[in-house]
């Protein structure tokens, strides 16, 4: 007879008493130098705390944000109170 703790089949073919949680990807996020979109990038953390069906509202709402980052570049100026002058 043989010990079946000590069996590596025995192991592998074992179920986990419980579904694992959520783990961080540790991808690192490296700063771009504007305000608003490391705010957004920030926001990604918050998908490494939820279970996978959770990290859809989160990258849509990164990718809004970003979008509106993107949108007021192309925007023109506004003109500065002593800029209208006749």
């Amino acid at each position: 007879m043989t010990d079946e703790a000590a069996d590596p089949r025995v192991d592998a073919c074992a179920e986990p008493a419980e579904p694992a949680g959520p783990v961080a990807l540790g991808v690192v996020r490296t700063p771009t130098g504007h305000a608003g979109v490391d705010a957004h990038l920030a926001r990604l953390a918050d998908a490494d705390h939820l279970a996978a069906d959770g990290h859809v509202e989160v990258y849509e709402d990164v990718h809004r944000g970003l979008r509106e980052a993107l949108t007021a570049l192309d925007a023109p100026p506004v003109p500065g109170p002593y800029e209208n002058r006749s």
